[in-house]
């Protein structure tokens, strides 16, 4: 079973580690699936990078919820949650709009 009092911990033992982690890897998965939309690359390439990405913009968003879980209310929390949310919305977007022109535009 999972046990969140573990994984809280976890998260504020090693927050350092895990931004430093999470941070570039939400950059750069989020700017890949941008980046093949606009180089019209196939549908199923975007929704993978933006599968993942999201992926990535989840984990981000979880870590910032189990800072405010044990009380950590900064400035740096909610630039987190603030980036992991836009990386999740962009790459949301990204698949709406890849799907409304492929089928205005085939």
């Amino acid at each position: 079973m999972l046990d969140l009092d573990t994984l809280i911990h976890f998260s504020s033992t090693y927050c350092i580690s895990i931004c430093a982690f999470l941070i570039p890897l939400n950059l750069l998965a989020t700017l890949s699936t941008i980046m093949l939309t606009l180089l019209s690359r196939p549908a199923i390439q975007i929704w993978q990078t933006a599968l993942i990405a999201s992926f990535f913009a989840l984990l981000m968003i979880l870590h910032v919820f189990a800072w405010f879980m044990i009380g950590v209310v900064m400035a740096p929390t909610y630039i987190l949650l603030g980036l992991g949310s836009i990386c999740l919305l962009a790459n949301f977007g990204v698949v709406l709009s890849n799907k409304h022109f492929t089928e205005r535009y085939s």
